[in-house]
């Protein structure tokens, strides 16, 4: 039953299905549930389901080859995806969230590269409106043990995060959204930002830049608000608090020194050679995308950035490309995002006004802010 909830909601609210659009749905063997429900549920609706099923033990395959051929080749059926297909829905469905943690860097660095012409294709369609698509996951033992969690206690928190537990979970996003907008829309109309939190003082600005209400349609969970800081804006310092898995490598304990919007400086307690290696990457030391979690469903960080990002009362970074739609320009094979606390003392000021102070935005700044009280 709620297999079949959870599908509605992603099929109905996420993308949108409309009879004839061909559907992509990608996971692996145990996130079937999910992926026959959503099956389903697409036909129902008059669209038309392609599944694509994988393994983390295929992908390690691909990456140990010792054939350049093997991993600079991505699958065809998600190129075709990308080019004409109207959604893509990708379910994490993990059997072991660390299967390429001991692979070759150098190879994983190479076999992103090789899809960049392709990640670039999918972000231009997404902007443009041509191609929906979104991100969701399916509770498995591996990710319930990244996130110290029974399996049922697991699913629950899941359920709960993607609004399933409501009565009606559109309505709930449909809430979210409205909460949201109001937010988008004072921002919308700053021209700088700064981030102040113990480790962190770090400014930008996002004049001409764009900030998007992610409200649900392309990650599941979602709750955030979202842009593109101008390139060469960013300076400060940030320590980013929750750890990050890069490729089934733990990443803690991340700081970035940034002049004039390059990462000079960067450090990691562990996964520093993980780090380096992202560093390393076209477009990776200058940031895509600036961010504040709105989502007080999640309290709490899973090693999952999925769920982790959208934590009310945190903001993130992410180091690579940009998405379109904000106006941002760097291009890059990686997006990452690193995430910190600003729950206890944190502070966010617009132009030199406090706006936002231990994870609340804060009137008048906020003074329409009346559906906050639909995602506590």
């Amino acid at each position: 039953m709620i297999m079949s909830k959870y599908a509605a909601l992603l099929t109905n609210y996420c993308l949108r299905v409309s009879p004839g659009e061909k559907v992509l749905i990608r996971s692996t063997p145990l996130g079937l549930p999910l992926v026959e429900a959503v099956h389903a549920e697409v036909i129902r609706k008059g669209g038309i389901p392609i599944v694509q099923l994988s393994t983390g033990q295929l992908d390690r395959q691909t990456i140990e080859s010792d054939r350049p051929e093997v991993w600079e080749t991505s699958s065809t059926l998600y190129r075709d995806a990308v080019t004409s297909f109207d959604c893509i829905l990708t379910i994490s469905a993990p059997e072991n969230s660390r299967t390429l943690a001991s692979a070759d860097p150098g190879i994983l660095s190479r076999h992103s590269l090789a899809q960049s012409d392709v990640k670039r294709q999918f972000m231009t369609r997404s902007a443009s409106g041509d191609l929906k698509w979104c991100l969701c996951l399916f509770p498995t033992p591996s990710l319930a043990q990244d996130a110290q969690m029974g399996t049922v206690e697991f699913l629950d928190f899941v359920m709960d995060a993607c609004g399933l537990t409501e009565p009606d979970p559109v309505a709930y996003w449909l809430g979210v959204s409205r909460f949201q907008q109001v937010i988008v829309d004072r921002l919308n109309q700053a021209k700088q930002i700064r981030y102040v939190f113990d480790d962190m003082d770090i400014s930008f600005s996002v004049e001409g830049r764009r900030w998007i209400n992610s409200d649900g349609r392309r990650n599941m969970p979602s709750g955030e608000v979202f842009t593109s800081p101008v390139e060469s804006s960013v300076n400060g310092h940030i320590r980013f608090d929750f750890p990050v898995i890069y490729q089934g490598i733990e990443i803690t304990n991340t700081r970035f020194d940034v002049v004039n919007g390059k990462i000079e400086k960067w450090s990691a307690t562990s996964g520093q050679t993980a780090l380096d290696g992202l560093m390393a990457q076209p477009g990776a030391r200058y940031f895509g995308e600036v961010a504040i979690g709105t989502n007080t469903k999640i309290q709490r960080h899973i090693k999952n950035i999925l769920f982790d990002e959208k934590i009310g009362g945190t903001i993130h970074m992410a180091i690579g490309a940009s998405y379109p739609e904000t106006g941002g320009k760097n291009e890059s094979p990686i997006h990452l995002d690193f995430i910190a606390e600003m729950r206890v003392s944190g502070q966010i000021y617009a132009d030199g006004t406090l706006i936002y102070e231990k994870g609340q935005f804060l009137a008048p700044f906020c003074l329409d802010c009346g559906e906050e009280k639909a995602i506590d």
